[in-house]
């Protein structure tokens, strides 16, 4: 498949083959890496990665870090605080202009996914979404892997969200639907995913055949999940609303009880950083069930997938 001249800011933007490329991609580095410790069969991808973090991570900073550098190319960190962007207000379009003088792809993490549709409008490399306020769809092709990894399969599979409707609720909603699979939100009322976001999934889940479900009973949104997917209550930027976020989400902790409505093969997935004793308990993430930390590995295979495809010439 050509990518060129492609951006990755939402998986609404590819279909399922194209994401399937991508999955069957990330497996494929992930061999060579375990068996040569790197791709010395493969061009060198000659390029430099700029990595914009507008906001804190360890997953995303070290995987894009570590896997440009294993594909042969080179990162550079760049900090918002230390550019222009914040230093002087510079547009998000004039910085997208210079760093494309200077790079082979942009990864940016960032508040608001305008700041990523404005450098992506501008910019002639690559722009890949690292994360922002609606979409974090580099972590959903890493749970996609990650499921299909341990199942054997996507299609026909169920996986339930169980939180607060975030960024990553919606990716999730989007990737999953589109490989169809059945996916239920499980969250309080008040704290559902984007209503656009869920007519747009829902049109996709109509033409593919599967079931897309938003409901706050748990019980029955957790039977026969053969996924179970949970994330933090309180993103970064929701800190002034703890008090009130942790009383709303104070009955959907994963916990034993909650594992037991589903499979008894279930997997479980949390996307970490976990607040433990919050979201999920210790005997749930440290169980069997649990494969969280594979899933984290796969967030560099992943994305050598997407830099790969889309950096490459």
């Amino acid at each position: 498949m050509n990518f060129k001249g492609r951006h990755m800011l939402t998986l609404f933007d590819y279909t399922p083959e194209e994401i399937q490329y991508f999955l069957d991609l990330g497996v494929e580095l992930k061999v060579e890496y375990k068996k040569n410790g790197g791709h010395p069969d493969r061009k060198p991808l000659k390029k430099s990665l700029g990595m914009m973090f507008e906001k804190t991570s360890t997953r995303t900073r070290v995987s894009f870090e570590t896997g440009i550098w294993e594909l042969g190319g080179q990162p550079l960190f760049l900090s918002f605080r230390d550019t222009q962007l914040v230093g002087t207000g510079e547009a998000p379009s004039d910085t997208a202009q210079v760093l494309s003088r200077y790079l082979g792809g942009i990864m940016a993490r960032v508040y608001k996914h305008k700041t990523l549709t404005e450098m992506a409008e501008f910019a002639t490399i690559p722009v890949i979404n690292g994360l922002c306020d609606l979409y974090h769809p580099c972590q959903i092709l890493a749970d996609l892997q990650t499921i299909e990894e341990h199942k054997g399969k996507l299609k026909g599979l169920k996986l339930v969200y169980v939180g607060d409707g975030n960024n990553v609720a919606h990716s999730l909603m989007i990737g999953c639907t589109k490989m169809g699979m059945d996916v239920s939100i499980v969250c309080p009322d008040d704290y559902q995913p984007d209503a656009e976001i869920t007519k747009k999934v829902q049109v996709i889940a109509d033409k593919i055949g599967t079931k897309l479900e938003i409901t706050s009973d748990i019980p029955a949104g957790v039977k026969d999940a053969d996924v179970v997917y949970t994330d933090t209550w309180i993103s970064m930027g929701d800190e002034s609303q703890k008090e009130i976020r942790l009383k709303a989400f104070k009955d959907f902790t994963v916990n034993k009880e909650l594992m037991a409505h589903a499979k008894n093969d279930a997997i479980f997935l949390h996307c970490l950083p976990a607040h433990r004793g919050y979201e999920v308990t210790d005997e749930v993430i440290d169980s069997k069930q649990s494969v969280v930390f594979d899933e984290a590995e796969n967030r560099k295979h992943a994305q050598k997938a997407v830099m790969l495809a889309l950096m490459s010439d």
